[in-house]
This record gives C-alpha cells, structure tokens and sequence, in this order.
C-alpha cells in the first residue's frame, strides 16, 4: 500500500525519499502534541456543542491501552511470558513499521469520538495500524494528511483526513478576533489571556480551534449537514472522513471545477439544503466560499468549520450568514445561476436563523 501511493502526483512526500524514518510514536509526533493548556481549552469548545466537546486535560498519551504501552521498546519483551528476552527467543518485530503507529482509537474518549451510529467503514479494532501515505493541502492553520488506517492480514481498511492544527508558535490567528465573539470559557483566567492575546491566550485559542471543529462537525453531521464524518480528535489531530476516491485522489474543490463538471442547479440545491439546517440550528460557517466546499462524484460538502459562528451570540452573526451565500453565490452565478436565487436564499436562511 505504501509504494501504491509513492509515485502519486496527487500528494507531495511527507519526507524526502532515503530520509530517515523515525519509528517511535513519541519521536515523530512531538510537533502535534498539545501542550497542557490545550486540555484545558477543549472544554469550552463552542456553546451549545457540550455534547461532543473535549475532555479537559486529556493529552492522547494514557499508558493504560494495552498495546499502546509502549510499542518502542519490543526489546523488553519476548514470545513466552513476556518477562525479558533472555528467556525466550528473541525481541518480538511483529510491531508497526518504522513511521507507521498503532490506531490511536482507544486513545479518545467516547466524546472525543464520532457521533453513532457510526458508518461502516470506521475501523475501531486495536489491531488496526495508521499509515501516513503523503499530504493532501497545506494551510496557515492546520495541515490535512492521507492516512490509511487497516488491520494487517484482512482487507479491513479506510482512507482518512487527517488534519492537524498548528501550535501558536508556527500558526496565524488572522480571523480569530471577529469569530471567537461570542463564545465564553469557563475559566475567567484563560478567557481574559485569550483576549488579551497573551502568550498563554494564543496556545488556548489554538487548542480550542481544534475543539470546536470537532464538536462542530459532530452535531453538523448527526443533523445532516454535508460535512464529512468525524472519526476522532487526540490532541490537536483530527481524523475525518477522507472525500475522494478509493485511490487516494481527493475530490475537487467547487472552484476547481470546470463548467461541463458542474451541475449548478442541483448543486445550489445541496448547498442550499445543508444552509438551511445550519442557520435552523443557529449558526453560519463564518467563512464559506467555492473554495471550502468540495464535490465528489456529483456529492457537495462543506469543510473547514472551526470558525463556525453562533449567529445569536455573536454580534456580527447576521452579517456572517449573509457573506457566507453571497461569497459562494458569486461562484454559481458566474456559472448561469440567476443573481435572484442568492437574495432568495439569504432571505430564507434569515427566517430558518429566526433573524426576523
């Protein structure tokens, strides 16, 4: 499955070919650990999203998930009893490959795991081993991976997106002022650093941001909103429904598609549809445009929701639903849409929303 996607022109190595890999879990992962003040943001996440958010303090690290213990030091251990390779016949190398890890899903808890009932196609056995096989889009905020995640010796595989936010020290906060209006945390200390935009304030927005993307896209989903599926969140890492084909191609983004590709009036109809019960919900994306919507095999769906606005609770709530539909309206007019269906659809979002 590796050398499968090696030559793929759809994503650019992870690491130069002949660089050194690096086996150990706590090695390659250090640049998306989170720091202890991410435990404690991701209890805020965004009102009204409780039932999905982050526990607080919780690192992905609990050494009590049985082969998780410590899959680096297989040398202390043998195929007998388990108790020194003196006893027995030697080291076991039965584990993951160097770079590979074991599946981190026993490392979430239940709120840190996708709504039910899950698709089919989540693979949850222990057994299961994450492959990384290249990166699929690279951004100011967070970088999105390929991952395979499969049991090895049965056909028992999926493709995710992996995506993971940077710490404050390598990531632009360019929107957060305006979006993070109207959300509160429970503790006043963090909340006054992130106002201040502290240091200590900066790591807890970007602990947050992961948060409220994940508990965002769990309620989004289980109301049916096309957004892909959340897997899971360990950390600053989330692991998402993978839009593309079985091959690893992502799908295309709606401005990356040419006009005999496009289907307008259906399209416009799905958007139209997921809007709807978004802002019946209360909310708007915040920052929707044909370049957060992506299109597979005629299916739209909506990305990028960590800025999701609470319309009510934040003031500029209004304004944002509106510029959502007229910033992707002007990609469908362009394309033959009458410039009136996008006044009609700012105006029924505006009575789903109960803006009056």
């Amino acid at each position: 499955m590796r050398e499968r996607y090696s030559d793929s022109e759809t994503f650019s190595r992870v690491r130069p070919k002949g660089a050194p890999r690096r086996g150990r879990r706590s090695e390659r992962f250090d640049d998306h650990e989170p720091e202890a003040v991410y435990g404690e943001a991701f209890g805020a996440g965004l009102s009204g999203f409780d039932g999905h958010a982050g526990h607080a303090g919780h690192d992905g690290h609990d050494d009590s998930h049985g082969h998780h213990d410590s899959y680096d030091s297989y040398e202390n251990y043998d195929n007998n009893d388990g108790h020194g390779a003196a006893d027995g016949p030697g080291p076991v190398t039965d584990g993951p490959a160097e770079g590979d890890r074991w599946s981190t899903w026993d490392q979430s808890t239940p709120t840190e795991k996708g709504p039910e009932p899950r698709p089919a196609w989540v693979v949850t056995e222990l057994a299961a081993v994450d492959t990384e096989l290249g990166i699929v889009k690279t951004g100011k905020e967070a970088d999105v991976f390929l991952l395979e995640r499969g049991v090895p010796g049965t056909g028992r595989r999926t493709l995710m997106a992996a995506k993971r936010y940077r710490d404050a020290q390598h990531r632009m906060f360019h929107r957060d002022s305006g979006y993070l209006e109207g959300r509160r945390h429970k503790e006043s200390r963090i909340a006054r650093a992130m106002a201040k935009r502290t240091a200590f304030g900066k790591e807890a927005i970007a602990g947050q941001w992961a948060a409220s993307e994940f508990t965002a896209l769990c309620r989004l989903w289980s109301a049916g909103v096309a957004v892909p599926y959340p897997v899971q969140i360990t950390g600053t890492e989330i692991l998402m429904e993978f839009v593309g084909d079985e091959n690893g191609t992502a799908a295309p983004r709606l401005a990356q598609l040419r006009a005999e590709e496009a289907d307008v009036e259906d399209l416009w109809e799905q958007l139209g549809r997921s809007l709807s019960v978004l802002a019946g919900d209360g909310y708007a994306h915040g920052d929707l445009s044909a370049y957060n919507i992506l299109v597979h095999d005629g299916r739209l769906v909506i990305i990028d929701v960590p800025q999701i606005v609470d319309i009510v609770a934040n003031p500029r709530g209004r304004s944002f639903l509106e510029r959502d539909v007229r910033n992707v309206g002007a990609w469908f007019v362009s394309r033959g849409l009458p410039e009136r269906r996008v006044d009609e659809l700012v105006e029924a979002l505006r009575f789903d929303a109960r803006l009056g």
